[in-house]
């Protein structure tokens, strides 16, 4: 019995892995602060759960779902797209699917659109499923370093002519994980255009869209005149309601990149519980007021840890976007060996950036995950191991 050969080329997942040295240390009795995951730590609201209990009773949501998702969360989606960016007309019919989270819709969309040879254009850092699932479609991954100096966007220029070429799928992630950056709108219609150019699929993963901070309200590719034409986005409740475990989204735009992604989900899963969309459609009903309660809540631990890192040394601006703090380690150590030290030091765990590509070396991430207690505890352990940051 032997493994497939593409698993030659496929790293344990980085959180596995870390759930797993998470796992040890606890065996051995130690206090462990893990803010390694960003897997929201507080309850999904009060009315999402009740709409919950309510389809649950309701034993027309028993049998299967559609595979595309319900008429009515499918309508729902396209009416949160037209309130919250502005993006009007939607088909629900031909350019809505649900998703099963983010994850599961980005890896079937390289299923249905890569084949051996081809090339995905993917950020570096960024999320790890770009590039395991370009080699599960028998891809080549072309890496778009997101580099500091360039506000962690990545520069088209560079792209060799070759590469845009034979490329499939361009892939972008802004409010971005894990850097915390965010994009313009300008900066989306310099992707538009190219995208159109070489025939591309533009691919948003718009999981931290409500992520945001002090006023800021990211945009949507989509609200780029004629995106549609060329880009779908992902959307995810995951973060914003608290439901990562619920494992509920949707992906919007482009038809022939929803009927793609659609051809591959009814050969592989069979949708979403239905109880699960009922429920998902009040959480889209949230407003504004109820959702700044969710993101007050990450805004204070972002500035908790932020001034915390800056009393020890760092000199980094506060995130406008997303879960976490991306903050380079002090002088004289790796990604690795710095979390290495945070993990048998001061029991904290934290993933080193070169988990999210080589780009990533030099920096770690903090997860905004856990309550402010224990995050003030992060600090003070890594001030009392005389841990400081030193260019």
């Amino acid at each position: 019995m032997q493994f497939a050969r593409r698993l030659e080329k496929i790293p344990p997942y980085l959180f596995a892995e870390i759930n797993r040295k998470r796992s040890e240390l606890v065996a051995k009795g130690v206090d462990i602060i893990n803010m390694g995951v960003g897997d929201p730590d507080c309850p999904t609201p009060d009315r999402i759960l009740k709409a919950m209990h309510e389809a649950i009773d309701d034993p027309s949501t028993h049998n299967y779902p559609p595979y595309q998702g319900t008429r009515d969360y499918r309508s729902s989606a396209a009416e949160w797209m037209a309130h919250r960016f502005g993006v009007t007309g939607l088909d629900p019919d031909k350019e809505v699917v649900s998703s099963i989270g983010s994850k599961e819709a980005i890896h079937n969309t390289f299923l249905a659109f890569v084949e051996p040879g081809d090339y995905t254009l993917i950020p570096e850092p960024g999320y790890p499923v770009y590039r395991t699932s370009t080699f599960f479609a028998g891809g080549e991954p072309y890496v778009m370093p997101l580099k500091a100096e360039n506000d962690f966007l990545p520069n088209l220029k560079v792209i060799p002519e070759a590469v845009a070429q034979k490329a499939k799928l361009l892939w972008i992630n802004y409010p971005n994980n894990p850097t915390g950056t965010v994009a313009t709108l300008e900066f989306f219609e310099e992707l538009v255009d190219y995208c159109r150019r070489y025939d591309i699929l533009l691919c948003h993963d718009h999981a931290y869209s409500e992520m945001a901070y002090d006023g800021y309200k990211p945009p949507s590719v989509l609200q780029v005149p004629g995106a549609k034409d060329v880009a779908i986005e992902f959307h995810s409740l995951s973060k914003s309601y608290n439901m990562t475990g619920w494992r509920v989204g949707f992906v919007v735009g482009n038809a022939l990149g929803i009927q793609g992604l659609r051809q591959v989900k009814t050969n592989v899963d069979t949708g979403i519980f239905k109880a699960i969309q009922r429920a998902a459609i009040a959480a889209l009903e949230t407003t504004t007021e109820e959702l700044q309660d969710v993101i007050s809540v990450y805004q204070r631990r972002r500035d908790i840890i932020v001034e915390g890192l800056k009393s020890l040394g760092w000199s980094i601006a506060p995130p406008r976007a997303t879960l976490y703090v991306w903050a380079p380690v002090p002088k004289g150590y790796t990604s690795t060996e710095f979390v290495t030290l945070l993990m048998e030091k001061c029991g904290i765990i934290v993933p080193p950036g070169n988990g999210y590509g080589a780009a990533g070396e030099g920096f770690f991430r903090i997860a905004l995950t856990v309550p402010e207690e224990q995050m003030h505890a992060a600090i003070q352990r890594m001030k009392d191991a005389g841990i400081r940051y030193e260019a």
